[in-house]
């Protein structure tokens, strides 16, 4: 069965935001990712191998912050041309986190039957199958599978 978490989004505060979480909730990030991280031209970035600036390179790409046992508030910065649809209010995503593969591709395609795939299903450089969509009903959602083989190392 597939586990549920809230992402939430900002515009160049996410750090400041994730450590006022932390002081609420206390506990440890598992992982604080920055854009400047990631390789060149891959499919999360956006950036088709484009060069960023100092500032966006150093905005969280992804954090993460269990809150309780069965809960982890997760985070990340916009920009770029995704920084665009940017507002308050709409900086939201519900997280799918998928068992399997197959399970990954079926969510997937029921959630978007009728709204629009922002980013599809792929193979990320963290080892994850992961996909964004916008569904029929303006509920924005990421589906993730944690692939164990390629999560080695990471």
């Amino acid at each position: 069965m597939a586990t549920v978490n809230i992402y939430l989004t900002f515009n160049g505060n996410c750090e400041e935001a994730f450590n006022f979480y932390k002081s609420v909730f206390g506990g440890d990030f598992p992982y604080v990712g920055r854009f400047g991280e990631m390789p060149p031209g891959d499919a999360s970035s956006g950036e088709d191998g484009k060069s960023m600036s100092d500032e966006d390179a150093n905005r969280i790409m992804h954090i993460s912050l269990p809150i309780s046992k069965e809960t982890i508030l997760m985070g990340s910065d916009t920009g770029g041309e995704w920084a665009a649809g940017y507002q308050p209010g709409n900086n939201f995503s519900i997280s799918v986190n998928a068992e399997n593969r197959g399970e990954a591709d079926t969510l997937f395609a029921g959630l978007s039957a009728g709204g629009q795939v922002t980013m599809p299903l792929a193979d990320m450089f963290w080892g994850a199958y992961f996909g964004m969509l916008t569904d029929k009903f303006g509920i924005n959602w990421m589906v993730n599978y944690d692939d164990p083989e390629k999560m080695q190392g990471k």
